[in-house]
C-alpha cells in the first residue's frame, strides 16, 4: 500500500476518480484530508446540527461528516481523530473506509475528560488518509456487504440489509 500525497489527492479529485463533496482546499493535508462535523448525536439521542454541541464528561457521541466521500475500487482510507480533539479528552476508535464506499461517515467517540467538550459544527474532526491497493478490489464495498453504502447523517443501523 502507498499513502496518497496531497498532489495525488488533488489530481484524483480533479479527474473525478476520487469524490469529496463540499471539498475545501484548506482541509487538504500533506497526506490526507480533514473531515468536518455536520451533526453530533448524543447518547441520549439529541442532535445538534448548528452552533456548538456540548458533550458531557464520560459521554459517548456520534459525528456525521459534512463531506460525502466516494472511493474507487483501488483506494481505501484510514480515519484518524485529529490531535486537537485528543488533547481535549476525546477518544475515538475509527476503522477503514473500504474501496468502493460512497456516502457520509458516522464516527463514534467518547468524551473521556472530566470537562464538557465543546464541538463546533463545521469544525475539522478527523483526518482521512488514502491508501492505494496493490490491485483494484475484485468486489468493492457495495458488492461485499454495502451495509452503509450511501448513508447520510449519523447512521447507527445498516442502510442495506
Amino acid at each position: 500500500m502507498c499513502v496518497l500525497p496531497d498532489h495525488a489527492i488533488s489530481e484524483m479529485i480533479g479527474t473525478g476518480e476520487l469524490k469529496i463533496s463540499d471539498y475545501d482546499d484548506s482541509c487538504l493535508t500533506p497526506n490526507g484530508y480533514d473531515l468536518r462535523v455536520a451533526e453530533v448525536r448524543g447518547a441520549d439521542g439529541s442532535v445538534v446540527d448548528e452552533g456548538v454541541a456540548e458533550i458531557p464528561p464520560g459521554t459517548m457521541f456520534y459525528v456525521s461528516t459534512v463531506e460525502s466521500v466516494g472511493l474507487p475500487a483501488d483506494v481505501c482510507a484510514q480515519l484518524w481523530l485529529r490531535t486537537t480533539w485528543i488533547r481535549r479528552g476525546a477518544v475515538g476508535a475509527f476503522g477503514k473506509i473500504d474501496a468502493g464506499f460512497h456516502g457520509t461517515l458516522t464516527l463514534g467517540a467518547l468524551n473521556a475528560s472530566s470537562d464538557t467538550l465543546a464541538l463546533p459544527i463545521g469544525e475539522r474532526f478527523c483526518q482521512m488518509v488514502f491508501e492505494t491497493l496493490c490491485a483494484p478490489a475484485e468486489k468493492a464495498y457495495s458488492e461485499r456487504s454495502g451495509n452503509y453504502q450511501g448513508q447520510k447523517g449519523v447512521t447507527l443501523e445498516p442502510v442495506r440489509r
